[in-house]
């Protein structure tokens, strides 16, 4: 029994030293599960990714029962890497890093078709997301604006609640509403892909403009095909950076001229 726990301790010591290398590790060791569980329960038909997601959010939730913090698994010592790896810096290298193998040719044939998919991908979103926020008996701008742009993607929502004052339960039912726009649209891109023609770079650039998030995107693109990857992440950065700037401006100084 000394020896187990002798074991333990070390294990758990190298985690809390290595915490970057061990996030690494577990998150390799959820998505690795994930694939399997897509092929043998699934066949394929939903991604890895998207089970590796869900997991994420449910561990995520346990962490913050367990803990009672406010980072969900990262509060956990050996754990607190992830919320590094999780956070902002690695998360844009990681886009950058995916848009290098977008070959420009082909970018330029997105044209006008691009710019549309970006504004509607940016409006649409937002007014869903205002109509159920006010569905849900808020009547105040900030949050009718902030639950909005987290429709748009659950980066827009943080970010526009932070600039215009929103409290932080409307800033997390943001996030929530944008992590949910993620999941459906990682799951549904293989289902639909063929219906809608998503098989080619410009149809990918269109549909990761008019869906906005580049995590569902990307997912479910690569479930798609990985080669399409590139061009659906490329317009879906773009609308996540488009509206990062209309949602604490545009929509919010529209929403409070609206709803006073």
């Amino acid at each position: 029994m000394e020896f187990g726990h002798d074991v333990w301790h070390g294990i758990e010591h190298v985690f809390i030293e290595q915490s970057l290398v061990a996030a690494f590790a577990v998150v390799g060791a959820l998505i690795l599960v994930s694939n399997l569980a897509a092929k043998r329960f699934t066949k394929g038909r939903v991604h890895g990714s998207a089970i590796a997601i869900v997991l994420g959010l449910a561990l995520a939730y346990l962490g913050g029962l367990y803990t009672g913090g406010k980072k969900g698994i990262a509060d956990i010592p050996a754990l607190a890497g992830i919320g590094l790896m999780g956070g902002a810096m690695l998360r844009d290298f990681a886009i950058v890093a995916t848009a290098f193998e977008v070959d420009v040719t082909e970018a330029r044939r997105a044209g006008l078709i691009g710019v549309l998919a970006l504004a509607l991908g940016t409006i649409i979103p937002f007014l869903v997301g205002t109509l159920t926020a006010v569905a849900f008996g808020y009547h105040d701008a900030v949050s009718i604006t902030t639950i909005g742009a987290g429709a748009i993607t659950y980066i827009v929502g943080p970010v526009t609640g932070a600039a215009i004052g929103a409290d932080s339960t409307v800033m997390a039912l943001s996030i929530a509403t944008g992590v949910t726009k993620a999941v459906m649209v990682m799951v549904g891109t293989p289902l639909v892909a063929k219906l809608i023609g998503l098989d080619n770079p410009r149809s990918a650039m269109a549909y990761g403009g008019l869906m906005g998030t580049v995590s569902g995107v990307a997912g479910g693109l690569a479930a798609t095909d990985p080669k399409l990857v590139p061009y659906g992440a490329l317009t879906a950065t773009f609308h996540t950076g488009i509206g990062c700037l209309v949602g604490p401006s545009i929509f919010y100084l529209t929403v409070r001229a609206l709803v006073g």
